[in-house]
């Protein structure tokens, strides 16, 4: 406390200049309303004053000069005088806050007596002047408290402790800040106003009242600024509503108009949605960035507009179109950039559709752009526009197997499409292992129908049901159809391959689609064999319990083992179990569920999770061999019947070595990629099931490559030179079997490979970012028998 009493003057200098400041500040301030400016500069200015005058009665006590006689007793009338006029003021700033941002719609009572109260005190501070009353000055003109100074304290004391029933009574009203700052000013000053009675010779009390007064108007600077912020976010948000409702009135519009174009040709029910959402994922693949996404499928998505501009009778049309209608047919770009280009803040739309119809070649329409000269935006569309046509109904034909899809971009890889986006849709494909990326007709769905209703054999069948070595389990119920006994109406498996995987009766169908059924197996044991090598079949009685329910229960389990398949069934009294010797271990093995004059229902499934053991089912006939009888080089032959399921050992790459062998693909393989596959890799054993395996590059011989990781940069050159034959002569004669040689060599972490084979030259270079010592190569494929492989060193 003697501190304290030591430095009060400096102090009160030091208060008083930083509510002189506060003061230049509230009235710099335009940011509140105008009656808590008034206040606040009243409590600022009252506060400067009352230091000023605090510190000028303690400088003169005890001066017995005129000068010193004066200045006394202003300055003692002063300290009490404004003491009550900074409370009187800080009243006028609760009412402001609590009306004007507490939401009371009348000042409390409380604060309207505040009033009255420092108004009577004032009026004795004025009166005391001439009675004594608070205080007096003795000889030396030294201060000295009179009999009535506690009621100088009660006052100020009164007014503080209502003011405070007060912020405790409207808490809630008030943003956290202000609360803080009124509960300070009013309990501090209530606190030091009681120690002030029992001390003497500090102003405790009015340093601080001077001092919250300096904290009033920090916490409303705090708050205004986080009105503001507030303030400020509100209209960030609301922009940003405002910007998601334009957004998402565009994508409304744009879907709208989508739509409508679809409609106008009965044959593209969502076309254009789906365009613009595989265009979308093409876009993500490549590396765009999130506008760039964007605006890549609402160009998409308006891609054909110009359709509006051709006739409904030519878009329309089921037969082949003659030479001006298919002019017309060409003219629809032309169209959708006139129709689009007058959207000036989204010039990326016409580019859509004016130029997806341009071939990477050149070769296109409308203006015959070639290469990177054909905008980005309109080779990704390209990509997906062919991939949706390809994959969606039309009124001379079912969507395309997506394999077969998937061939057809391999092929127009360089020629129709950019082969960057090619390779990413086949990569998407690779993906979509449950063909989800096609045209849905209206409930058409991939599940087994719960009901079927068959008058003959290929009348009805269900969707294909994959046998595999998981064996898998239908339970089914069969009834005659009316009119027809039992005897004629039993149920009948189709054992088949296609690449949709459905039963197909047509001819064209068949070859279109490589439809191949094995056999048939009616449910009592009778076998029909088509394709199938052999059928051995064993019939034996089983109990038999009348059963209360319509018609007969079967339970029917099927699983196949490489080459062999097996199906039990068990049901009217017999248990029939067919052995059948499929072709080969390649195609696909489906079940099909039909019959004559009866009708299925209650199909039910399930699939073991576990994989039947390798001797489960025993062999009727040799298993077929592709490479038993060829000459065997340097490494064992292989057949691959599926991809990549058969590999060679691993050769270390240490310098440079070139491998030769002969390739030929199997009876089974349609496709281009049935093939040779070169894979680089490396691994603690050598192997591509070892320790540490890491593939850097898998290179197939029809130039098709996909790096997944960022473990190493592939740059891969696919030249189609003057002797490739065309992709159907390049299978064929892959079928017939042809030798191939691979050159790789080695400089450190970066590997080169060259090979050419039936006109597709392929060089590519590897650059390993990793730090690996042992670098192999290994030759693996798909569908296809390597023979006769060698390995000869190469000087690098």
């Amino acid at each position: 406390m003697d501190i304290l009493k030591q430095y009060q003057a400096d102090i009160m200098l030091i208060l008083s200049s930083i509510c002189g400041v506060m003061l230049l500040l509230v009235y710099l301030t335009n940011t509140i309303s105008e009656k808590r400016k008034l206040a606040l500069m009243q409590i600022e200015f009252s506060a400067m004053l009352l230091m000023i005058s605090d510190r000028r009665a303690y400088i003169y006590r005890g001066d017995t000069s005129t000068l010193g006689w004066w200045m006394v007793r202003i300055s003692n009338f002063l300290v009490f005088f404004l003491t009550l006029v900074v409370i009187y003021s800080f009243n006028l700033y609760m009412i402001d806050l609590y009306t004007h941002d507490g939401g009371l719609k009348t000042v409390p009572k409380r604060l309207k007596a505040v009033k009255v109260l420092a108004l009577v005190g004032m009026v004795m501070v004025v009166l005391s002047q001439f009675n004594g009353f608070y205080y007096s000055f003795d000889e030396m003109n030294r201060y000295q408290r009179a009999p009535g100074f506690i009621v100088s304290y009660i006052i100020p004391l009164a007014i503080l402790i209502l003011q405070f029933s007060v912020i405790l009574r409207y808490y809630g009203n008030l943003r956290r800040g202000m609360r803080i700052s009124l509960l300070l000013f009013t309990i501090l000053s209530l606190v030091t106003s009681i120690l002030q009675v029992f001390m003497y010779g500090v102003s405790l009390t009015n340093m601080t009242i001077a001092a919250m007064s300096a904290l009033l108007y920090i916490f409303a600077l705090q708050d205004m600024g986080r009105e503001v912020a507030h303030a400020r976010k509100m209209e960030i948000d609301f922009y940003k509503e405002e910007q998601k409702k334009e957004h998402a009135l565009f994508e409304q519009t744009a879907e709208s108009l989508a739509a409508a174009i679809d409609a106008k040709d009965k044959y593209t029910h969502g076309h254009s949605s789906r365009v613009a959402m595989y265009s979308q994922q093409i876009a993500r693949e490549a590396g765009k960035t999130d506008e760039e996404c964007e605006q890549i499928y609402f160009a998409a998505l308006l891609h054909d507009v110009g359709k509006i501009g051709v006739p409904d009778a030519i878009i329309n049309k089921d037969g082949k179109l003659t030479g001006d209608e298919y002019a017309q047919i060409k003219m629809h770009p032309v169209y959708g950039n006139q129709i689009l280009a007058s959207i000036q803040q989204s010039p990326y739309l016409s580019i859509g559709a004016h130029y997806h119809h341009e071939r990477y070649d050149g070769r296109g329409y409308p203006d015959g752009l070639k290469g990177d000269d054909i905008p980005d935006i309109a080779r990704i569309i390209s990509v997906a526009d062919s991939y949706d046509a390809m994959t969606s109904k039309r009124s001379y034909r079912d969507p395309i197997p997506q394999q077969k899809v998937r061939e057809e971009l391999v092929k127009g890889m360089g020629t129709q499409f950019d082969p960057s986006y090619a390779k990413i849709m086949l990569h998407l494909i690779d993906l979509d292992s449950e063909y989800n990326m096609r045209e849905r007709e209206v409930g058409a769905s991939d599940k087994l129908a719960p009901r079927i209703e068959c008058e003959s054999i290929y009348h009805d069948c269900s969707m294909g049901i994959l046998i595999t070595d998981q064996p898998t389990r239908i339970y089914i119920n069969s009834r005659p159809e009316t009119g027809f006994s039992e005897r004629s109406s039993i149920p009948t498996l189709l054992l088949f391959d296609a690449l949709d995987g459905r039963v197909h009766e047509p001819e064209n169908e068949q070859k279109d689609l490589l439809y191949f059924e094995y056999c048939q197996i009616r449910l009592d044991g009778k076998t029909l064999c088509k394709a199938a090598r052999k059928i051995q079949t064993q019939v034996e009685p089983i109990e038999y319990q009348t059963e209360k329910t319509t018609g007969m229960n079967y339970m029917i389990e099927a699983v196949r083992i490489k080459d062999h398949a097996r199906i039990r069934i068990s049901g009217r009294g017999k248990r029939v179990e067919s052995v059948i010797a499929l072709p080969d271990s390649v195609h696909f093995t489906y079940i099909s569920l039909t019959g004559r004059h009866c009708v299925i229902s209650n199909i039910y499934l399930e699939h073991d999770d576990q994989r039947a053991a390798a001797d489960e089912i025993p062999r009727i006939a040799e298993e077929i061999s592709f490479i038993r009888d060829c000459p065997e080089g340097d490494l064992p032959n292989i057949q691959i019947n599926g991809w990549c399921a058969e590999t060679t050992a691993g050769i270390p790459i240490k310098s440079g070595v070139k491998l030769s062998f002969h390739s030929q693909s199997l009876p089974s393989a349609h496709l281009v990629w049935h093939c040779p596959y070169i894979r680089l890799f490396t691994s603690k054993t050598g192997s591509v099931d070892g320790d540490g395996f890491q593939e850097y590059l898998l290179l197939r011989l029809d130039g098709e490559d996909w790096q997944s990781d960022n473990h190493a940069e592939n740059k891969i050159f696919i030249d189609h030179t003057r002797e490739f034959p065309g992709w159907n002569d390049w299978k064929e004669k892959n079928k017939q079997g042809l030798d191939c040689t691979v050159t790789i060599k080695r400089d450190g972490g970066c590997i080169r490979m060259e090979t050419e084979n039936l006109g597709i030259a392929i060089y590519s270079t590897t650059t390993i970012k990793d730090e690996v010592d042992n670098i192999y190569a290994a030759l693996t494929g798909d569908q296809c028998a390597l023979t006769d492989i060698h390995i000869l060193p190469v000087s690098p």
